[in-house]
């Protein structure tokens, strides 16, 4: 399970693009992601494209998190205030524990980039069934900013004093 970086073990990340409109050419950000999951080490388990509708989303995200080949769930896209977004509230029924720091961190890191903006993001973080999900907003910024100042020491089964990597590896023991 291990490679060669001193201890690393590279986790196996599904990624979900929640749009109307987005194409396998158009989805930047989900493409951002997968460029930086893949560049940090980790693998990539599965990448879809699903409309903004509740059921859609939970009904693929529920599917990853029952799936014991898939660790982490990062979505993008359907955290904002418009009619149609709805990730959180297609994935929070599917968590057994809500990761409550992730939104906070995560808004204070964009309120550097996008000033109050930020406050229009409802990203959410979460453990289910020894899988850790994360729903981001759907900028490529955003996920940039998620991914670089987060999710990149989070996934790092290496990073110290603590990370979600080591929740989800099954030899580590710490994921029931």
């Amino acid at each position: 399970m291990s490679d060669d970086r001193d201890g690393f073990v590279p986790l196996k990340v599904a990624v979900l693009t929640v749009s109307d409109t987005r194409t396998d050419e158009t989805d930047r950000s989900g493409q951002a992601l997968v460029e930086r999951l893949t560049g940090a080490g980790h693998r990539l388990a599965d990448k879809q494209i699903v409309i903004d509708d509740v059921y859609r989303i939970r009904a693929v995200v529920a599917g990853w998190i029952a799936d014991p080949e898939v660790q982490v769930i990062l979505t993008t896209g359907g955290t904002g205030f418009t009619g149609r977004d709805s990730t959180p509230e297609a994935v929070s029924v599917l968590l057994d524990k809500q990761i409550e720091g992730f939104g906070e961190l995560f808004r204070h890191l964009s309120w550097q980039e996008i000033g109050s903006s930020t406050i229009q993001s409802r990203c959410l973080g979460g453990l289910a069934n020894a899988t850790v999900v994360f729903c981001l907003p759907g900028s490529t910024g955003a996920c940039r900013t998620a991914w670089d100042g987060i999710l990149a020491e989070q996934l790092d089964s290496r990073h110290k004093p603590c990370n979600f990597a080591n929740l989800v590896i099954p030899e580590r023991g710490q994921h029931v």
